[in-house]
């Protein structure tokens, strides 16, 4: 049976032959990849799961993406529900803006400047009512607080992927890239998922944001989805997707041929949807096309948070995140629990790995059928996984254990992790840290 991953961190160095031997095949086919590689194949195709809706509150889960911003004024993110009061005093919202919803883009910012964007500070929580965004700006950066500047657009498209895999997820976005806008969401009770999309080109071996998504796996039992590099580079050493508390997300070809896309991290937990349909950040109801594993990340991000608000309606469970009132659990309910653990082994457990249907114009690599895991993990995740977790983790349908030599490889991928991790950071390291904007751009 695949073992679900603890939170924690081993010391010891391990240096297996097995563990050597993987991570030389990985550097290898890596290189191989970035010597083969070109733009990866335009796909348009958009998906969504339908979520019946109810005029009474109900069952629901908090994610948290961590990006440039937010354009509240887009039709992908309005809602026709209110949040109630007790949610958002949980929340720690202290202002509500009352948007306008009229006009075109530039016509409703400059109806709310005055009253909304012009008055906001770094510590304020605001509320957007009428959308489902909820958003803080704690590092101050970026122009005009939350909202996603003309010269942005990331932080948009990010959430829009939340949305698209989980329509009924309540958004508590955080603008930002530093330890401080990952400690917004870690420290918020009421988080469950964190979703990162930004980090160190080329993964090379530098300082990120690994101390704080420890903290929100580790000391608050959350769950973080980040993304591997738009390489094909390794995400082992990689501060975003590579420690072991980490869920680390490469990307494939869903819609194309399924297989490896070759701009993307080889070696992470899983793999998910590398080209989207998503949200512009300057207009009102516009989309466009785009790739990369910064979509791959909060699409994931977005099935844990369906699989958790449908086992909490389930179990009657009417809260959200895992804090100490909760046992520490992500789900509590009528003689139920789960914990951040058991979602990832049957988030590992669902993953598949693809029959062999290479297209060779298609700007993908053929997935192995010898060591898949080296460039997928392990497998593809998407919308398709939803109902096998629920069904694994609800007993009623178990999922099977995944083969040996899969179990295998994945446990040497941990156990690297961990041992990497943690003896890192260190002082050894301090003269290697750049400047942020060089290497924590956000991956696209």
């Amino acid at each position: 049976m695949a073992e679900p991953h603890e939170a924690e961190l081993v010391g010891e160095a391990s240096s297996t032959r097995l563990m050597s031997a993987l991570l030389v095949a990985t550097l290898l086919v890596s290189a191989i990849f970035l010597a083969l590689a070109y733009s990866p194949k335009e796909n348009t195709t958009s998906e969504s799961i339908a979520v019946e809706s109810s005029d009474e509150w109900r069952a629901f889960s908090v994610v948290a993406p961590i990006d440039t911003g937010i354009n509240v004024y887009h039709d992908h993110f309005r809602t026709n529900e209110t949040y109630p009061d007790w949610l958002l005093n949980d929340l720690g919202v202290n202002k509500i803006c009352n948007i306008t919803f009229n006009g075109t883009w530039a016509e409703r910012y400059e109806a709310d400047r005055v009253d909304c964007w012009d008055n906001l500070t770094t510590s304020d929580i605001v509320y957007f009512p009428g959308t489902k965004i909820i958003g803080t700006s704690p590092d101050g950066d970026g122009g005009i607080l939350i909202l996603d500047d003309p010269s942005d657009g990331h932080g948009t498209a990010v959430t829009g992927s939340v949305i698209d895999a989980n329509p009924d997820a309540v958004i508590f976005f955080v603008e930002g890239f530093s330890d401080t806008a990952v400690l917004a969401a870690a420290n918020q009770p009421l988080v469950d998922v964190i979703s990162t999309s930004f980090g160190a080109i080329g993964s090379i071996p530098v300082p990120g944001i690994e101390d704080a998504t420890k903290v929100a796996v580790v000391d608050h039992n959350k769950l973080h989805t980040g993304a591997a590099d738009n390489s094909p580079s390794p995400a082992i050493q990689d501060a975003t997707a590579g420690p072991p508390w980490s869920i680390g997300i490469a990307g494939y070809a869903e819609e194309g041929d399924d297989q490896k896309e070759i701009m993307s991290g080889s070696y992470p937990d899983i793999s998910a949807d590398w080209t989207q349909y998503l949200p512009n950040h300057d207009d009102i109801d516009g989309y466009h096309e785009t790739s990369g594993t910064s979509f791959a990340t909060p699409r994931t991000a977005g099935i844990i948070s369906f699989v958790l608000q449908n086992l909490r309606h389930e179990y009657s469970d009417n809260g959200s995140g895992a804090s100490v009132e909760r046992g520490g659990m992500l789900v509590n309910g009528d003689n139920y629990t789960v914990s951040n653990s058991q979602i990832r082994e049957a988030l590992n457990l669902s993953a598949w790995y693809p029959s062999f249907g290479w297209d060779p114009t298609s700007g993908t690599m053929p997935i192995s059928p010898v060591l898949p895991c080296t460039q997928t993990g392990w497998g593809l995740v998407n919308l398709s996984n939803i109902e096998p977790i629920i069904a694994h983790l609800n007993q009623s349908n178990p999922l099977p254990d995944r083969p040996s030599d899969v179990q295998a490889c994945m446990s040497a991928n941990q156990e690297m992790r961990e041992s990497y991790w943690g003896a890192y950071p260190s002082s050894s390291v301090a003269d290697l840290i750049m400047d942020a904007k060089e290497v924590t751009p956000w991956r696209d």
